[in-house]
């Protein structure tokens, strides 16, 4: 539909970037490569497929995101700027968040019809493989380091970070933020396996031969255990004082 289809205006403002497309809008996004990335709807085999195609997808584009402000924002704490370096986390943090609510998607599918139409033809395609997920888990540690050289040039053990949050409210943001990023990590993980659980079961195979008891294995994983663990100091120091 044309602009002036949709607005009453006279379309006079024709398309300058190159590439296919007949709007600058398709040419930027490349919304021919986009959408053709799917099953045409003569080749799916259940028409789950584009439902189950476009969850995956999708997520994978916020992946990558993620993995890329996660990347930006260690940088940036390398060279001391925790405020955009918090900025770029929280992006990435609300990227998680996105992919986590998409599973909802995968819930209307149907559990025969999803093992008996769409499973037979993913081969051995396995979130195991996810190039997105894969990349955030590699940067992410670097992160860590980041904040830990930070806080020692200031001559802070992270118990100090917490007690004197009120002097050093940057290092305590980033601590905070941080770790949600690792919570969120974390609830993607534990919805990914009841997601998992709902469609195809819990005492199942995976595609790839990995049974899926061993997801529910690496729901506890944190990028940060360090993070959570000094709760548990804080709390008995706080005990202690009483």
């Amino acid at each position: 539909m044309s602009r002036r289809e949709q607005t009453g205006l006279e379309d006079d403002l024709g398309p300058v970037l190159p590439g296919p497309g007949g709007s600058d809008y398709e040419r930027y996004l490349r919304t021919d490569e986009l959408l053709s990335l799917q099953k045409p709807e003569g080749e799916r085999a259940h028409h789950d497929e584009l439902l189950f195609q476009v969850t995956h997808q999708s997520s994978e584009l916020w992946l990558k995101l993620a993995a890329a402000e996660v990347e930006t924002a260690t940088g940036q704490l390398r060279e001391s700027d925790l405020r955009a370096a918090i900025r770029s986390f929280r992006r990435a943090i609300l990227a998680v968040k996105l992919i986590t609510g998409q599973l909802d998607m995968l819930e209307l599918m149907s559990p025969w019809e999803y093992t008996s139409g769409v499973r037979p033809v993913l081969g051995h395609g396995s979130g195991f493989d996810s190039p997105g997920w894969n990349e955030l888990r590699r940067v992410t540690p670097g992160a860590g380091e980041a904040f830990h050289a930070l806080r020692r040039a200031e001559d802070l053990s992270l118990v100090d970070v917490y007690r004197r949050a009120r002097e050093h409210e940057d290092l305590y943001e980033l601590a905070e933020t941080l770790t949600e990023l690792d919570e969120r990590a974390g609830v993607w993980r534990i919805r990914h396996l009841r997601v998992v659980e709902r469609i195809i079961g819990g005492e199942v195979v995976g595609t790839q031969g990995t049974p899926v008891e061993l997801l529910a294995g690496l729901v506890s994983r944190k990028f940060f255990p360090e993070l959570w663990d000094v709760r548990n100091e804080l709390t008995e120091l706080a005990k202690a004082e009483e």
